[in-house]
């Protein structure tokens, strides 16, 4: 039977990447949305043939809808091998103007689905005796840089970095593996020409780039990785 990935907010943009390319790599697919029926359908026929895949309805920035997923993913795949988190709303205001609605929206989307998500799938891993754990953080996350218009995201995506590495040394002992992805400005990004300029690649970024990163970890080539924050810029900040 193929390893068993699941991924959360994966029918669109990098979260779909990461889907096609795990298919490629031979990975069955649980996939996960929260309202668009519509595109998980569209992203499901688009996978179909080359792997088997399912999408599942479910909010897991929400206890009840982790909950939801990781049930309908066991009751049909039997286990998981890998879990990437990819949900992360993103809300871009200085502090003193984010409202206590998009405070709990950037709380429980960024850091609450993936410590919902590892909670319940951690101990299912331990008794497979391993497992990989990928979480997509942000722009250099982890380097506590000061950023007056995203404050709280990227407050909550650091946090989200001394998680998973917590994770990674507690968790060792039992064959699983967790790490961090940070994409960059991924097109389309809504970007200009300036800002293109300060990044040494000279260009954005695109889903399938943190695709690749996602991909490499989750293989047996990065069986000694653990606790890494793998950025995905272009040089970018670096």
């Amino acid at each position: 039977m193929p390893r068993v990935a699941l991924i959360t907010g994966s029918t669109r943009r990098i979260g779909r990447a990461i889907a096609e390319r795990l298919a490629r790599e031979g990975y069955a697919l649980a996939l996960n949305y929260r309202h668009n029926a519509h595109t998980a359908h569209e992203t499901v026929a688009a996978l179909q043939g080359r792997t088997e895949v399912m999408a599942f309805r479910a909010d897991v920035s929400t206890p009840e809808g982790a909950d939801h997923l990781v049930r309908e993913t066991l009751a049909h795949f039997g286990r998981v091998d890998v879990l990437v988190n990819c949900v992360g709303p993103f809300v871009p205001k200085p502090l003193a103007d984010t409202d206590l609605g998009e405070w709990r929206l950037l709380v429980d989307g960024n850091v609450g689905s993936a410590f919902y998500m590892m909670r319940l799938l951690i101990p299912v891993m331990r008794e497979q005796q391993g497992g990989v754990i990928v979480n997509l953080g942000s722009l250099n996350a982890g380097m506590a840089r000061g950023a007056p218009n995203t404050a709280v995201y990227n407050a909550l995506k650091t946090a989200l970095v001394v998680l998973t590495r917590s994770v990674a040394r507690s968790e060792g002992r039992y064959g699983i593996r967790a790490n961090v992805v940070n994409p960059g400005i991924i097109d389309p990004a809504g970007v200009g020409a300036e800002v293109v300029r300060q990044i040494p690649l000279q260009r954005l970024g695109t889903p399938d780039d943190v695709a690749a990163a996602v991909a490499w970890l989750c293989s047996d080539e990065a069986a000694y990785v653990s606790g890494a924050v793998v950025d995905v810029h272009g040089g970018l900040w670096a």
